[in-house]
């Protein structure tokens, strides 16, 4: 990681919210550097961390519960600015002697604010006499402030929907300016950070790549390590950063299972090998796969099988090279926050196939994780830094386990191949169309149903092939992409024609929701 102390630095106390993630992001991508701890965390490591400011993230509990989460009494004594965020706004209150209650009046979903004072929040986004978007996701409501606080904005439902105390920049905010249904929410956050808590705007990637191939030169020393290299982005992206530290002591492992879409082998294969010279064992275990996966319907035994494998073939290309004192892996900071709440520390997961696998004790390996400090967007601005191909840079995010849970049933190298090419054909409409990069994911599905249809003077008894795409700013919401008829039908008219095995499709157009986190 590189040198926390040599960037000014934002405290997220993690209260439970399903987006505490995005404060982070939105924070990162305004160049200020920030971690999330857990609200219960310990107060000597709140001091290490030495924060220039403090948010408190939202959160499902009630405060008017006995028992409910609240800060540490002594990050009110730090000094440091503090911005409470919905729940946390409900604590900042109700732990400084204010007071919140429930409320029949609760406010879910977009909202509209109105602007009736100045604030140092506001700053270039709101000003006072004016109304603003907002979202909203709230029960509980403040009724009466602490002592050195004023209200700043109100809702209908919430007439203490932005408060300050300017002397101590105390603020406490309602709605959830982290979301991008609050449209200048990301703003307020910079304000925060940046123009009330002094922070400098200076997490860049560059400086990222540079601290971060030092401190992997250090952690190896002569030592060896080994990838396990899937393609995707995470795995890529820590396989050249590795290598651009300590060269021939990284050997990656790619274990092909027979499960990527349309030339993904081969392109792993040929960019690694041959553009980045990186040492490459490919393992063609696609029979071995396929053959375990036969018969197998249930979508969590087709992880569990793909994931028992896939350590199973790592292990043996591992043994077969010898020697490897430590195992690279894609870890991202989600993956780091998510396992620490969960299990109470660090997860020990091969991340390049998506934790569908852990890593056997007896591997005995210290792990090098060089992007466990950042978020996808970030892994993506490093792997341009590192001269990565734009085409897996900004790829579309997939699962390890790949088409086999594109494929609901059972999983037949046949099912397969015809997904493969509807997914090929998708796909390169949508690069044609120029719109890949403007969609956060695309994909098909290939559904257990079989329609009759007829093509030319014959019936035909073939599958149902589904086509989905989304956009999206953080992975945590999306919105269908709204493909033009045109379009849609051009899609369909190609893999009707020219994927035997398929003679209908359709498009999904379901939406995925704010606070709803996994996607596939």
């Amino acid at each position: 990681m590189e040198d926390a102390a040599s960037h000014d630095r934002i405290l997220i106390l993690d209260f439970g919210s399903q987006v505490t993630q995005l404060i982070a992001r939105r924070l990162r991508e305004a160049g200020v550097y920030c971690e999330i701890f857990p609200y219960s965390a310990d107060v000597d490591r709140i001091l290490a961390f030495a924060p220039r400011g403090i948010i408190f993230s939202g959160g499902p509990a009630s405060v008017t519960e006995v028992g409910s989460p609240r800060a540490p009494a002594s990050v009110f004594r730090l000094g440091v600015p503090i911005l409470g965020i919905c729940y946390g706004q409900q604590a900042l209150v109700t732990q400084l002697g204010g007071l919140v209650e429930g409320s029949d009046h609760r406010e879910f979903g977009r909202a509209h604010i109105d602007i009736a004072a100045d604030c140092a929040l506001f700053h270039g986004a709101w000003s006072p006499g004016t109304r603003e978007q907002v979202w909203m996701s709230h029960g509980d409501r403040v009724t009466g402030l602490p002592p050195g606080f004023s209200v700043v904005a109100s809702t209908e439902g919430a007439p203490f929907a932005v408060i300050a105390d300017e002397e101590r920049h105390f603020y406490g905010v309602m709605f959830h300016p982290e979301v991008v249904h609050t449209p200048h929410g990301a703003a307020l956050l910079r304000n925060f950070a940046v123009n009330v808590a002094g922070c400098r705007p200076d997490w860049t990637m560059a400086a990222f790549r540079a601290a971060e191939i030092a401190r992997i030169r250090a952690q190896v020393g002569q030592g060896r390590v080994i990838c396990g290299l899937s393609g995707g982005v995470d795995s890529s992206v820590a396989a050249v950063l590795i290598h651009e530290a300590i060269g021939d002591q990284l050997t990656c492992i790619f274990v092909d299972h027979g499960l990527l879409r349309q030339g993904e082998a081969a392109e792993v294969v040929q960019t690694f090998r041959g553009r980045f010279n990186i040492a490459l064992v490919h393992r063609d275990a696609s029979d071995l796969f396929v053959d375990a996966l036969a018969g197998v319907t249930d979508p969590e035994t087709k992880r569990k099988t793909i994931g028992r494998l896939f350590i199973e073939v790592f292990e043996e290309e591992a043994a077969k090279i010898g020697g490897a004192d430590f195992l690279a892996q894609g870890t991202l900071y989600p993956d780091v926050i998510e396992s620490v709440s969960v299990t109470g520390g660090p997860s020990v997961t091969i991340k390049s196939h998506h934790n569908v696998g852990g890593l056997p004790e007896r591997m005995r390996m210290k792990l090098v994780e060089p992007l466990r400090e950042l978020f996808k967007d970030e892994v993506r601005a490093l792997g341009r830094e590192l001269g990565l191909p734009e085409h897996i840079v900004g790829r579309h995010p997939f699962p390890g386990p790949g088409l086999a849970i594109r494929i609901p049933g059972d999983i037949t190298r046949e099912k397969l191949d015809i997904l493969r090419r509807a997914d090929a054909i998708y796909l390169e409409e949508i690069r044609f169309a120029g719109l890949y990069d403007a969609i956060w994911q695309a994909f098909a599905v290939l559904l257990p149903v079989r329609t009759v249809g007829v093509m030319g003077d014959g019936r035909t008894y073939d599958q149902v092939c589904a086509l989905r795409a989304v956009t999206s700013t953080d992975g945590m919401t999306a919105d269908v992409y709204p493909f033009s008829m045109e379009f849609l039908t051009r899609v369909a008219g190609r893999i009707v024609n020219e994927v035997r095995g398929i003679n209908r499709v359709v498009f999904d157009v379901t939406s995925k929701p704010p606070g709803t986190i996994e996607w596939e």
